[in-house]
C-alpha cells in the first residue's frame, strides 16, 4: 500500500461543513491570515507552509526543561503520524472532529495534518479553556489539553474520544474522567516526535505505544523510543521510565528533576499526584542545595503565603515530606502554559 504524501487531501475531507481541496485551502489560508482571528491567521500560516515546494516545517521545541529550540520535522513523518493515530485510535473517513488547540504548536497542527490524510470532517474553534461552551454538535475525536478537559465536564459526554496531552493528567482529574462515557485516553510524546507516540486511557499506569514503533530503557532507565516512520534516529529521552517490554512503559518522572536526599531518590511528579487535590493552588516539588542533605525536598506554591495543614502531607511517606514550604507571587511558564521549574523557584 503506497502512503499519501503531504499533498495529499483525502476526498471526504470537510473543513467547518466544507469540502476542500488543496487549492481551496490555500485560497482560505490567505483569508485566515489576512481577515482571521489570532488563532485562524495561525491555521492560516500552517496552511501555507504545509502545502509550499519545502519537505520539512520549521518548528521550535516546548522549553519545559531549557532553552526552546527550532527544529526542522519532515513533512511525511508527520502523515506518518496521523496514520499511526488513525490506526491506533481507529478514526477513518468521515471522523468528525474538533480543532480546538493553538496551532502554534505541534499538537494543533497535527489536527490538521490528520484530517487531511484520514479524511476527518473538522470544525475550528478558538483554543480557549472552555472549547464546548455553546456548541451542542457530538464529536468522534478530539484531541485538549488537560485543563481544557477540567473546564468541560459537563460538556465532553459530547465527544466520543479524547485525547489528553501537554500536561501531565493529575488523579483528581483522572478520577473525574472516568465516571463520563468518553472514552479519554492520557498521551505522551513531545514536539520532537511529532506529537503522540503512546497512549493510556486515563486512569491506567501503564502507556501503550502506536503502530510501528517500540520503546525500551537506557542506563539511565530513561525511555528511548525507536519510531522509524517519524525519526531516522531513535529519540533519547530524559524521563525515566519503567519499560514492561518494547511496547508498554510506566513514566516515573523528569530525570532532570529526581532528587538525592541524602542518598534517596526522589520523584517530583509521584510526590506531587499524592499531593493533587490537596492544595487548591498550583504547585510544584523540587530539590534545593542543603549542606547535610545535598539537596533538600521543598514545596513551591503560586501566591500569597498562608499556613499548610499537615493534614496535606499524610499520605507522603518519611522522605517524601517538605522540609520547607516557599511561595511564589507568580510562577513563569512556557509559551504553550507549562511551569518553568528552575525560573518559579529563583524568585522564591
Amino acid at each position: 500500500m503506497i502512503k499519501p504524501d503531504y499533498h495529499f487531501v483525502h476526498s471526504s475531507f470537510r473543513l467547518n461543513g466544507f469540502h476542500l481541496n488543496e487549492e481551496d485551502l490555500s485560497r482560505i489560508a490567505y483569508s485566515f491570515i489576512k481577515e482571521g482571528e489570532p488563532y485562524e491567521k495561525a491555521i492560516g500560516d500552517f496552511l501555507l507552509y504545509w502545502f509550499d515546494s519545502k519537505e520539512y516545517i520549521e518548528m521550535t521545541t516546548s522549553g519545559t526543561t531549557g532553552t526552546p529550540k527550532a527544529i526542522r520535522v519532515n513533512k511525511q513523518a508527520m502523515v506518518n503520524s496521523a496514520l499511526a493515530t488513525g490506526a491506533f485510535f481507529d478514526l477513518g473517513p468521515e471522523t468528525k472532529a474538533l480543532h480546538c488547540l493553538p496551532t502554534q504548536f505541534v499538537a494543533g497542527k497535527m489536527m490538521l495534518v490528520r484530517a487531511f490524510v484520514l479524511g476527518w470532517e473538522l470544525d475550528l474553534t478558538e483554543p480557549v479553556s472552555e472549547p464546548l461552551k455553546r456548541n451542542d454538535t457530538i464529536y468522534d475525536f478530539c484531541a485538549m489539553v488537560p485543563m481544557q478537559a477540567k473546564h468541560s465536564l459537563d460538556k465532553l459526554h459530547q465527544v466520543k474520544k479524547v485525547i489528553l496531552g501537554g500536561a501531565k493528567v493529575d488523579k483528581a482529574l483522572a478520577g473525574q474522567l472516568q465516571l463520563l462515557p468518553t472514552k479519554v485516553y492520557e498521551t505522551y510524546g513531545m514536539t520532537e516526535t511529532i506529537t503522540h507516540i503512546a497512549a493510556k486511557k486515563a486512569g491506567e499506569e501503564a502507556f501503550t505505544v502506536l503502530p510501528g514503533i517500540t520503546v525500551k530503557e537506557d542506563e539511565r532507565h530513561c525511555l528511548v523510543i525507536n519510531a522509524p516512520a517519524v525519526n531516522d534516529a531513535p529519540v533519547i529521552t530524559n524521563d525515566v521510565v519503567k519499560v514492561l517490554n518494547d511496547k508498554e512503559f510506566i513514566w516515573l518522572g523528569r530525570f532532570d528533576n529526581v532528587i538525592n536526599s541524602g542518598g534517596v531518590k526522589l520523584f517530583p511528579e509521584q510526590i506531587e499526584e499524592k499531593l493533587s487535590g490537596k492544595i487548591e493552588r498550583r504547585f510544584f516539588v523540587k530539590g534545593i542545595p542543603d549542606d547535610e542533605l545535598g539537596e533538600k525536598l521543598v514545596l513551591v506554591i503560586e501566591g500569597e503565603a498562608y499556613d499548610v495543614a499537615k493534614s496535606v502531607f499524610s499520605k507522603l511517606g518519611k522522605f517524601e515530606k517538605p522540609k520547607e514550604i516557599l511561595f511564589v507571587e507568580k510562577f513563569t511558564e512556557t509559551a504553550s502554559g507549562k511551569i518553568v521549574r528552575d525560573k518559579s523557584i529563583a524568585s522564591a
